[in-house]
């Protein structure tokens, strides 16, 4: 069984991403990390929180979470992770912002390579993201 306060002891003073789960396992909320360790211990503190959070705290049955390198990977890996399972807590962003890849196509004679923002499923292959369109 899944012990939060336990867990909270266990979690890194490092950047990363944490996944909150309710009991059915079921992603309601993915957030981001300068320090998993005080972030997400936040959530569980008798503090003034907002309706809508501590109604996402009392759904809580259970999280994990993935440490990364650095605030860049943090954020990134958060977008894609809401991207993919929309998390109902999570607000989604407006403008909607994509972060480009690098696209080698396949299945053209005499292969290409584009910087792209969108994936597609066309046989090619991609790279990425990378935070910084320069770095591509």
């Amino acid at each position: 069984m899944f012990n939060i306060e336990e867990e909270l002891k266990k979690l890194p003073a490092k950047p990363g991403v944490y996944i909150m789960h309710d009991k059915d396992g079921n992603i309601i909320y993915v957030g981001k990390a300068i320090s998993l360790k005080n972030r997400v211990r936040q959530y569980f503190r008798k503090n003034n929180k907002t309706a809508r959070i501590e109604r996402m705290v009392s759904l809580i049955s259970y999280f994990e979470y993935i440490v990364v390198d650095n605030e860049a990977e943090a954020l990134i890996l958060e977008c894609n992770l809401i991207k993919k399972n929309k998390p109902k807590f999570n607000v989604l962003l407006k403008d909607d912002k994509t972060y480009p890849y690098i696209k080698i196509t396949l299945n053209e004679e005499y292969p290409g390579i584009y910087i792209t923002r969108r994936i597609l499923n066309d046989g090619a292959k991609y790279f990425g993201p990378y935070a910084n369109p320069r770095k591509c």
